[in-house]
């Protein structure tokens, strides 16, 4: 991105490095924090937990390897990492694909939508007391809408797209 580089940097407002460094925090802490709680209570990390829940949510409980890469923003072979680790543990089947018979799909089994469903409350709870409390009189649908234009900004300048 030329401008970025070439352009003089805006000195940020007192506001805008208030809510950055609160923001960076927070970025830090809350998946740490949230992952500890769901190591201790499923022995999931947090990446494998919403591996699974994305196979869940799919009418057929798989995805081609690169859609699930794309859909958790890890790269192919550190996707291919996870999938290994909860294919092992029996949580998800690695199958080729039906349609071209060329990809990898990954399969959720019955024991990792279990395993899920077991996971879910815990994480459920800790995500609510963690972080979704702490938004008092905020608009959900304005936040969402600015963290998904944020995601969509960096993920075209990710070092991952060139």
């Amino acid at each position: 991105m030329a401008d970025r580089r070439t352009a003089k940097p805006r000195p940020l407002t007192a506001r805008e490095l208030a809510a950055w460094q609160a923001f960076v925090q927070v970025m830090l802490l809350a998946p740490r924090v949230v992952e500890g709680d769901l190591l201790q209570s499923s022995r999931l990390n947090l990446v494998e937990y919403h591996v699974l829940a994305y196979l869940s949510e799919q009418p057929t409980h798989s995805l081609r390897m690169s859609e699930l890469s794309a859909l958790s923003k890890f790269s192919q072979s550190g996707m291919t990492r996870v999938v290994e680790r909860l294919s092992r543990d029996g949580l998800i089947e690695k199958t080729r694909s039906e349609v071209d018979g060329r990809g990898q799909v990954a399969v959720l089994t019955d024991a990792g939508m279990e395993r899920l469903k077991d996971a879910w409350p815990d994480h459920l709870a800790s995500v609510r007391a963690r972080v979704m409390d702490h938004f008092r009189d905020l608009d959900l649908e304005v936040l969402t809408r600015d963290l998904e234009a944020v995601a969509a900004a960096c993920e075209s300048d990710s070092p991952r797209r060139r």
